[in-house]
């Protein structure tokens, strides 16, 4: 069986694991949530279907008391308990290996279940926030699916920065990119004009590697640069450098780069006072003289967690 299982965000507007009763922010842009971006495409890659446990009363209730939820009236919850209706209406629409399903409304994943079983393709959409994190977790075994692209190069920054986030969704993204731009993107060396937040940002949410040089004379018409082939392995957010925020975070490095050549004393003046930067400078193993470009990606992280506050 070979089945894909997508979560999507709606094409119209709706109202996007921790101990927490409160989904964290960046779980708006994860899983079957409403939120920017679309998430979580997943793959069953085993070669036949694996049983599944079939949902009842008690998986369903066991289901919603992990996240403290109960029904919403003002959404029109109501959890499906028999399994065999789900049997029903996937028979109904006759759904087969292969196939590509709309699923609105997943809740806790009971329908999702036996479509998956039936080798579909689930483009699944959860407007509660909760039960998108819920199915996005009980899915996760699921491989993921990668991104290949040859892209227009004037976009290949954007491009990386909306997909390299996204590693609870894609295993790895392959691009065609600028052979320039690539060859900057994965240079990680330290003290070079080129070491920008870019750079951070890529090593932050991948591990990125330059593959082949590709030849400007392969396409027509001819551009003015050669390309390259860049593969970047996403990160699952587990194992990103730990933060208190990442927005916080970038915001810093951004700041940080805004003074190049400045030294951080100076340039992260807004955040705190300039003694209380070398202080955390010193205790992070850098000199209170440094500069953005002389900083590695674990540098920053430990900067950050001793002078910003969330």
């Amino acid at each position: 069986m070979n089945s894909i299982l997508h979560f999507v965000q709606p094409i119209l507007p709706l109202n996007h694991t921790r101990t927490s009763t409160s989904p964290p922010a960046h779980d708006s842009l994860t899983a079957v949530s409403a939120g920017k971006h679309p998430h979580a495409p997943l793959r069953n890659t085993t070669s036949e279907k694996k049983p599944k446990k079939q949902d009842d009363y008690h998986s369903t209730l066991k289901a919603l008391n992990s996240r403290g939820r109960f029904p919403r009236k003002s959404l029109g919850q109501h959890y499906m308990l028999n399994a065999s209706i789900n049997e029903e209406l996937v028979a109904a629409a006759d759904v087969k290996e292969g196939d590509v399903v709309l699923e609105i409304g997943p809740g806790t994943g009971s329908l999702t279940n036996v479509l998956v079983n039936a080798g579909a393709t689930v483009l699944a959409i959860e407007k509660d926030p909760y039960m998108a994190a819920l199915v996005r977790e009980r899915f996760a075994g699921l491989n993921r699916v990668e991104v290949v692209a040859n892209i227009p190069f004037n976009i290949s920054t954007d491009v990386v920065k909306r997909l390299l986030p996204l590693g609870d969704i894609f295993s790895e993204v392959i691009l065609l990119l600028q052979d320039e731009a690539a060859l900057r993107l994965v240079d990680s060396s330290l003290k070079s004009s080129e070491h920008r937040p870019i750079n951070i940002f890529v090593n932050f949410y991948s591990d990125p590697e330059y593959k082949i040089k590709v030849s400007r004379t392969n396409f027509f018409p001819e551009p003015k640069v050669d390309a390259a082939i860049v593969a970047f392995k996403l990160k699952q957010p587990v194992n990103y450098p730990h933060v208190s925020s990442v927005k916080t975070f970038f915001s810093m490095v951004n700041s940080a780069f805004n003074g190049k050549r400045k030294m951080l004393r100076k340039s992260l003046q807004h955040i705190c006072p300039s003694p209380d930067i070398e202080a955390a400078l010193s205790a992070a193993n850098l000199p209170p003289t440094s500069r953005p470009e002389e900083l590695t990606l674990q540098d920053f992280v430990n900067l950050h967690n001793l002078i910003v506050t969330t």
